[in-house]
């Protein structure tokens, strides 16, 4: 499929959410934009359902405690514009679920607590969810601050502000494969006593049957012998008893009576008899024949006692050795093959051990030099972030900090590839600068996770950012250049930020307000898309209260008309 041309920087890629029967909100869609979005409203009006049912739909822990009253499931979905997300677009062609250039990431939830996840219509399950939504839109909420303090977060978010993806990936795979031939090579080593004692038991067996050298049938044909060399002599009195039977030699013999029976026929006249002369005839000459054979077989029959005894010596080794192996005679070949096999595998264990060596000792050295090369980039990097990090915590009113990446060598090799990486900070001018969980106070933490997500988010692969109150505990001249830095973000990626402060929602190119109505026996909230106008008493609102002044209203169209209006292009 061709895709589209834009003329845009930035595509709307979450274009749509619509939420039904989900806590207060009984029917919602709103509709995205690119550039930033913010939503803003009275304390517990709300603002979290939204947030709370992106998270859903990109696959959170479902509760069916958060189903609307009087409703038998909640369905959350959201829409996504992949126009220009070549890895979301892949992914989707590998799993047969792309529709066209849209994605559509649906979830319901039962009041038995079970809940379904769809992709573009088709059923899949959660962990597949949060794979792809991962792709699509990332969720920054003012506890994230939190996560900062674990080592693995940092490593993560120099990477990804380096766009070190690929050697990242290169180094982990060869990691996986060092890792996996070292474990193949232990469980080699661990059996290795048990394979020596293997290894003669079935050298002396091969010995065994191959120095008796059982040929096919052989046992077969030997007991054949054996039964015609061992009745020889019974044989040869039968044979001598048989021809003499059938001699003219003796006067009872077959042949001399036949001929004592013509020589009386013939001096009979009678046609009658003449047929009955020549059946005997016929017989007499049959009886010749059958003793001059016999006379052949008594001469082919050979009483020998040696060969008897060489067959009788074979028999008795083949069945020695059928009967210590448990099997058969006419099984010796077989097994003699599957002992030769046995015996192959165990030679090829040691073949494959050296291997194994080999290949070990050659992916240390690809590991080693991906590794090396992953880390001088990132001390690069490093330098880079932590310039930018350190201007940004000073716009954000924390005068006289510094921030600094540590690189030292790890302990042990990881997927990570040699280094560990830290966060550390000086809040104080000429202060050594330490980690962030020693030295950043509650508040400031909360401000140095802004700072740093603010930084990375520019080189973020993810499309989407949503921000949630990420500017708990800031104000005044602060607060406008958190709004200013989140604008800024719109020309690279899609910003959605729920906030509660003024001057940052009068940078937002779009505005949605939350309310939530009240009566004796139900609460509803709803989210409306505010024109202009109405911006401005919403800001108005939050400046002052409740209680409109044309002083706060005044203030609002002040703040709306210093921010640059027109869309990122």
């Amino acid at each position: 499929m061709p895709r589209p041309a834009t003329s845009c920087i930035n595509v709307d890629v979450l274009s749509h959410i619509s939420i039904n029967s989900l806590t207060l909100v009984d029917q919602l869609d709103l509709e995205f934009s690119d550039g930033m979005t913010v939503v803003t409203g009275e304390t517990g009006a709300g603002k979290s359902i939204l947030l709370g049912a992106l998270g859903l739909a990109i696959g959170d822990r479902a509760d069916s405690s958060l189903i609307a009253n009087g409703s038998s499931k909640a369905d959350i979905s959201a829409i996504f514009d992949l126009t220009r997300h070549e890895e979301a677009l892949n992914w989707l062609t590998e799993r047969e679920l792309q529709d066209g250039y849209q994605c559509i990431l649906r979830r319901t939830i039962s009041r038995d607590g079970r809940s379904r996840a769809f992709v573009n219509g088709s059923p899949t399950t959660v962990q597949e969810l949060k794979k792809l939504s991962e792709m699509l839109l990332d969720i920054h909420s003012q506890h994230e601050h939190q996560s900062l303090l674990k080592k693995d977060t940092h490593i993560r978010l120099l990477d990804e502000f380096g766009g070190l993806e690929n050697i990242v990936s290169a180094t982990k795979e060869s990691f996986i494969k060092l890792r996996d031939a070292k474990h193949r090579l232990k469980l080699l080593i661990s059996s290795a006593s048990e394979q020596s004692a293997k290894f003669q038991l079935l050298s002396y067996q091969s010995e065994e049957l191959s120095a008796l050298k059982i040929q096919k049938d052989e046992t077969k044909k030997l007991e054949d012998e054996h039964k015609r060399l061992s009745s020889a002599g019974e044989t040869l009195r039968k044979l001598s008893q048989a021809i003499e039977f059938c001699s003219d030699n003796s006067e009872t013999g077959a042949s001399h009576q036949l001929a004592s029976t013509l020589k009386l026929l013939s001096k009979i006249e009678d046609d009658s008899i003449k047929p009955i002369a020549e059946l005997i005839a016929s017989a007499l000459i049959h009886v010749d024949e059958a003793a001059l054979d016999l006379a052949s077989v008594i001469e082919q029959v050979n009483s020998n006692p040696s060969r008897q005894k060489e067959v009788e010596n074979r028999l008795d080794a083949i069945y020695e050795i059928s009967r210590k192996h448990k099997v058969q005679p006419d099984q010796l070949m077989a097994l003699t093959e599957q002992i030769d096999r046995e015996l192959d595998q165990v030679r090829d264990s040691k073949i494959e051990i050296e291997k194994l060596e080999k290949d070990i000792s050659s992916a240390e050295e690809k590991f080693k030099e991906l590794a090396t090369k992953l880390s001088d980039s990132r001390r690069e990097k490093a330098r880079k972030l932590q310039v930018e990090i350190t201007k940004s915590l000073q716009d954000l009113g924390m005068n006289g900090a510094k921030f600094e990446i540590s690189l030292d060598p790890s302990s042990s090799w990881s997927e990570s590839g040699l280094d560990e990486v830290e966060f550390k900070i000086s809040t104080i001018p000429g202060a050594r600068p330490a980690a962030l969980s020693k030295i950043a106070s509650g508040g400031e933490l909360s401000r140095i996770s802004l700072a740093i997500q603010v930084v990375t988010a520019k080189t973020s692969q993810t499309p989407t950012l949503i921000f949630d109150e990420v500017d708990v505990g800031v104000g005044g001249a602060t607060a406008e250049v958190i709004g200013s830095l989140l604008r800024k973000l719109g020309t690279h990626a899609q910003i959605v930020c729920v906030t509660h402060l003024p001057q940052v929602a009068a940078q937002g190119h779009h505005h949605y307000v939350v309310a939530k109505s009240t009566t004796k026996v139900s609460a509803k909230t709803t989210v409306t898309r505010l024109t202009e106008e109405s911006r401005v008493g919403e800001i108005a609102r939050m400046l002052g209260g409740l209680e409109k002044t044309d002083l706060s209203i005044a203030h609002a169209k002040s703040m709306i008309s210093g921010v640059a209006s027109q869309k990122p292009n």
